[in-house]
Formats: C-alpha cells, structure tokens, sequence
C-alpha cells in the first residue's frame, strides 16, 4: 500500500508534462490499477481459498513487481496506464484480508482489522510526506523503482515473518459459481460491497484533483505538499480513534457509520466549494481523511464478520472487487469530470457518491444488516 500511495499526490502533475496528456487519459492512469484489481479480486480469493493464502499473494506480489519495472522505463501516459494494469494484476488484496482474519479471533478482529487500517493509513500519510520529496529526488519512475524493490521485501516478509496460515479446511463451495453469485448477492454483504466501491471512488477522484488544487489554486510548489497532508492527517486522528473507540464501546457503530460517510461527504462539497482558500482546504481535507480512515477499517471488519469462514477469501474478493472498481471508475469518470467540469466538478461529483452511499447505508434493509455487527 505505500508503494501504491506513492504514486497517489505526485502522479497527476508528473502526467501533465508528458506528451500525450489529456484529462480522460490522466484519469485511466490513475484508476488503471483498480481495473485489473477489480477484474481478478474474485478469482484470486477463490484461489486462496483453494491453494492457500501464501502462494497466491506470492504470485500477486511478482505481477505488482513486473508492473513497476514498466513503469520505470514508461515515457507516456498511456505506458503508465499499462503499468499500472500490471501492477493491479497482483489482486491478492482479499488474500491478505482472509490470512488476518484465518489467524485471528472473531471477538477481536475488528481491532485488528483496525490496525490494518490504521497501517494503511500511516501507509498513506507516509507516502503523502515522502513522495514529493522523492520525486523531487528521483522523479515518478524513481518511485517506480522504490515499489519494485518494496514487491521484492514483501515477499520476502510473507515467507520469513508472517504467521503460518492454517490448514485449508473447506472453500469447496467458493469455487461453485452459484456459491460465488450466492455471496455476491447476500442481503447482509451487499451494503458493504456499495460502500466500498463509494469510498475508494471518492477516494481515487480526491487525488485526482488535490495536487492540482495545491499547485494551482493555492500556487504551491510540490516538494511542500507534505506538509499539508503531514498537518491535516494528524489533526484527522482526533476524530479516527474516537470513532473506532466510539464503535467498539458504544454499540451505535451504525449510526457512527453513516455519521462518518456524511463527513466524507460534507467534506467533499466544502472542497468543491471553498477549494481557493487555503484554511477551507485543509479543513476539508482534515474532515475527510478522519472519516475515510475510520470506514477504511470498518468496512472489512463488518465483511469478515458476516461472510461465512470456509468461503470469506471469495467473499473478500467480492469485495474487493467493488473496492478496486470504484478506484478505477474514480479516476476515469473523474478524469471526464475535471475536463468538462474543472476541479470543483470532480468534489461535487464525489460528494454526490457519499450522499448517496450514506442514503443505502442509513435506510430499509441496508441499515438494519449494519447493525448486528457494531454490537
């Protein structure tokens, strides 16, 4: 994830400079990888549910190194929209998900799927502070480069630091395509797999067009953006950790849970609206980022809970199917959104996906199978 993030705040403006740059061809470049993701999500869970949790993120972990090494040597947009379909080859996001929650108990795993996503979320930060500062070093394929070099290290951790999974005990009925449409549907899953697609495409649109806010709008030079992502995600902590904390004690996680899509939503208006001024910016941002880390960690945890065990690989790959598809559609329709609309069209577009997301989460069926899970 760090490597992928990386790519996030300098991407946009590295394309601008490249000779075939365009808004819908910068917008496949960012959302490329979550195609592929989201085309090979399900059969990658389906494998690990068949062969193992390690050989599959193995395999995964070799396609994201052979997309990086693309990337290295691309001169075009439209080689990094191939590189990045290579890179989302390596579809073992599910994997992984289903190796945690294989090893942990079901009492505690929504404090562990916390700190995947408070790991993600340093992830992020992380990268938000270091790329700029390495492109200013070695430029996007240097970036590129790091990636490959952190594929090779992560491998290297699967076989040499993470726990060993258990023995495969079922999965037969995830490798049944009536069993797979059976998950895909499931009243209980179904709400999950929209608000994950809703917030990784607001999350793909966001960085579409924030880089370009800071550059343009608010005449800042890239190697500074990190101190605006540094400030504004720690700031953002003084809402994450009260909502996690808020959930777990409380027993209201599903009212916090449409409350913090609200907030991601509101947030996105007030960019749309307010994206000239500096203290409306990092207002926003700072809203945002405290809400997308909390639903990042809920989201999964709520799945792992309710996806039956034999099959929770397949059903992660359900999800993150939709997870990696709203990033891919992210960055394309906000790609058409920023060239017919400017940088307001893509945070108004991104506010009407929360809106909408928050209307399933909080209404009829949708919002009642939320709830046995946040008790």
């Amino acid at each position: 994830m760090l490597g992928l993030f990386l790519l996030l705040p300098v991407l946009a403006l590295y394309a601008r400079e490249l000779p075939d740059y365009s808004p819908e061809l910068l917008g496949l470049a960012m959302g490329a990888y979550g195609l592929t993701q989201a085309l090979l999500q399900i059969p990658f869970g389906r494998w690990s549910d068949r062969y193992g949790r390690k050989p599959i993120i193995a395999v995964g972990l070799l396609l994201y190194a052979a997309g990086s090494l693309i990337g290295v040597v691309a001169n075009s947009v439209a080689a990094l929209v191939a590189a990045r379909c290579v890179q989302g080859a390596g579809a073992v996001s599910a994997s992984i998900s289903a190796l945690l929650a294989d090893v942990t108990r079901p009492e505690v795993r929504t404090r562990a799927m916390a700190f995947v996503g408070i790991s993600i979320g340093l992830s992020f930060i992380g990268a938000l502070v270091l790329a700029p500062v390495l492109d200013a070093a070695i430029g996007v394929p240097g970036i590129f480069a790091v990636m490959l070099a952190m594929a090779l290290s992560g491998l290297a951790l699967l076989y040499l630091a993470v726990p060993a999974e258990p023995p495969r005990t079922g999965g037969a009925e995830s490798r049944s395509l009536a069993a797979l449409k059976d998950l895909a549907l499931r009243p209980a899953l179904r709400p999950l797999y929209a608000g994950v697609f809703a917030l990784h495409f607001i999350m793909t649109a966001t960085f579409l067009a924030v880089p370009q806010v800071l550059a343009g709008d608010l005449g800042m030079a890239t190697a500074g953006h990190w101190k605006v992502y540094l400030g504004v995600f720690v700031a953002s902590l003084a809402g994450t950790i009260p909502l996690i904390l808020a959930t777990e004690r409380t027993g209201r996680g599903r009212l916090l849970f449409v409350l913090a899509v609200l907030v991601a939503g509101g947030a996105q208006g007030w960019l749309g609206l307010g994206h000239a001024r500096a203290w409306g910016v990092l207002a926003a941002l700072t809203l945002f980022f405290a809400a997308f880390n909390y639903l990042e960690a809920r989201l999964p945890a709520l799945l792992t809970l309710a996806a039956p065990g034999t099959d929770r690989g397949a059903a992660l790959g359900v999800f993150a199917t939709a997870q990696f598809l709203g990033a891919f559609l992210g960055g394309a329709l906000g790609g058409v959104l920023l060239g017919r609309f400017g940088l307001s069209g893509v945070f108004l577009g991104s506010a009407v996906v929360a809106l909408s997301w928050a209307f399933v989460a909080a209404a009829g069926q949708a919002g009642r199978e939320i709830a046995p899970e946040t008790t």
